[in-house]
């Protein structure tokens, strides 16, 4: 009797060790992917080298910045260049005269904008892809941008300022 007292208490333990270990694994694929199937399969074709956040961003820094990065509440200058996938351009501005100028998690932008530019240091510039749900959604920005669509940016962070 004794034996099989041990024989359960082990396999309790390792039951629960199990559980343990697999839990962590199995939440981690259950993370869903938030581009389509067919635009990670471009993505990774056409920009191997990117890296991925935890919210689903792809990015590929093209130039490292230094100093600080933008807080919330920080109002940040940048020149961007928007894309569809295809290589289409939907908007830009690349007028360091007249940057683009917003707040940082104020809700002014995208999601992926406010997500990433808070990782960006001054003078960086990054490739960015934003899967639909982290910029216009199922509703799109008629008749610029259709409806949940991936969209590419390169963004220059070019100032911060602590207002």
């Amino acid at each position: 009797m004794p034996e099989d007292l041990s024989v359960k208490t082990l396999t309790k333990i390792s039951l629960c060790l199990c559980a343990f270990v697999l839990f962590p694994l199995t939440a981690v694929r259950a993370q869903r992917e938030k581009f389509s199937q067919e635009d990670v399969e471009y993505i990774e074709k056409t920009w191997p080298t990117a890296k991925k956040t935890n919210t689903g961003l792809r990015y590929i820094i093209e130039k490292a910045g230094t100093g600080e990065t933008p807080k919330p509440g920080d109002s940040v200058s940048v020149l961007y260049v928007g894309r569809l996938l295809n290589g289409e351009i939907f908007d830009q501005n690349n007028d360091k005269d007249h940057p683009f100028i917003f707040r940082v998690a104020r809700d002014m932008v995208i999601q992926g904008w406010d997500q990433i530019i808070q990782q960006m240091r001054l003078g960086e510039k990054r490739l960015v892809v934003i899967p639909p749900e982290l910029a216009y959604g199922t509703r799109g920005q008629a008749p610029r941008i259709p409806r949940s669509t991936s969209l590419v940016f390169t963004m220059e962070l070019i100032e911060i300022k602590h207002d």
